[in-house]
């Protein structure tokens, strides 16, 4: 590893603690200036002025860091990069097998792209685009606060595929209504679970457990976690929506997710097993809105929110022939291989996508798709 790629590292002695500070809080959300011991980003997410909060599963933490990334532009171009994964290890003096792309964020307030990117030795780097161009995000001396979660999987422990659950303690990540909201598994009888945090960061977590019909199993479920979310309202209530693997389509009363709760979501499409979700975002044109979810398998997703609000049905019943779908209806876009994306704007999506030609490409997209 080249010393170029110390220098972007969040630094080899931090990871030793959880947290270090060197100067009183000062911050309005309760930031305090010194450098997070970050041993993973999982998961990131934006909450209010420019604070950008990481998920580390490894530590079973989330970290609250202030980009000092917070003026205001009513409207962007968006970001534009060819062979971003080349163009990111050639930054971090590596080679593109070193290095994976682990998540990617638009700051809501500054429409600048973030992206957290693991390296093979195990370092996490955090950076930062602007149109076409890459830059690292230095964690060094920040205002940052840090929230360890509770019940979270012992660091030794391992699913029947010899994989960390410790990782798997954050799989997806949001934030609404002043609120930080994790998805993942916990040490609990049923794991899989959704912990509503909120911020500033204070002790108080509140913890459900979830369970639902897996349709594409033929069976109930509560060990796996989410993978991706988002919140929305349907005919004036709240609703976290969600995916899982294989790929049920979920709705969870948000005002039922209460700590110390255990809660059935309502099963509302089948969207193909054989398949992982990986993002998702709401989108609107008009006066319509639509689901966007990116799929490791398959193709870019789109739901109407209509079809989703007019179905009143939950999916109790196995879909017995494979790859089949059920419930609500979606398109498939000619999207492929879209591996992130993100809200830009109502209209506008940023997505990181594997090209025909092999080439890994982040773009902007443009109101065709809608």
């Amino acid at each position: 590893m080249k010393k170029t790629y110390a220098i972007l590292a969040l630094g080899v002695a931090g990871l030793l603690f959880l947290a270090t500070t060197t100067r009183p809080i000062q911050n309005q959300y309760g930031l305090a200036t010194g450098t997070p011991a970050i041993k993973s980003i999982n998961a990131l997410t934006f909450g209010p002025d420019g604070v950008l909060f990481i998920g580390d599963g490894k530590s079973a933490a989330v970290f609250a860091v202030d980009t000092k990334d917070a003026v205001p532009v009513g409207k962007s171009a968006g970001a534009d990069i060819k062979n971003i994964d080349q163009k990111i290890a050639a930054l971090l003096g590596t080679e593109v097998a070193n290095i994976t792309i682990q998540d990617i964020a638009v700051n809501p307030v500054s429409k600048n792209v973030y992206c957290a990117v693991q390296h093979s030795d195990g370092t996490p780097v955090l950076l930062k685009i602007v149109g076409d161009k890459l830059s690292a995000v230095s964690l060094k001396e920040v205002p940052f606060s840090m929230l360890a979660l509770t019940n979270a999987p012992a660091e030794d422990a391992k699913d029947r595929r010899g994989e960390s659950l410790r990782v798997a303690s954050i799989s997806d990540m949001g934030y609404a209504d002043g609120k930080v909201m994790v998805s993942g598994l916990s040490n609990q009888e049923f794991g899989s679970t959704f912990r509503s945090i909120p911020f500033p960061f204070t002790n108080t977590q509140d913890q459900a457990s979830l369970e639902i019909y897996h349709a594409a199993h033929g069976k109930y479920e509560t060990m796996a976690p989410i993978k991706t979310f988002t919140t929305t309202e349907i005919k004036g209530k709240k609703y976290l929506l969600a995916s899982y693997t294989c790929t049920p389509l979920v709705l969870f009363p948000l005002d039922e997710l209460k700590g110390g709760s255990h809660v059935k979501g309502r099963t509302v499409a089948e969207m193909g097993s054989g398949n992982s979700p990986l993002d998702m975002v709401i989108m609107t044109k008009g006066n319509e809105s639509f689901l966007m979810m990116a799929n490791s398998s398959r193709p870019v997703f789109k739901v109407n929110y209509k079809n989703l609000a007019d179905y009143q049905g939950s999916l109790t019943t196995p879909v017995v022939e494979n790859f089949a779908t059920a419930g609500v209806d979606f398109v498939s876009l000619p999207l492929t291989n879209v591996v992130q994306l993100d809200k830009l704007d109502d209209t506008h999506m940023v997505l990181l996508q594997r090209r025909s030609n092999g080439s890994l490409d982040l773009w902007t997209s443009n109101e065709r798709y809608l």
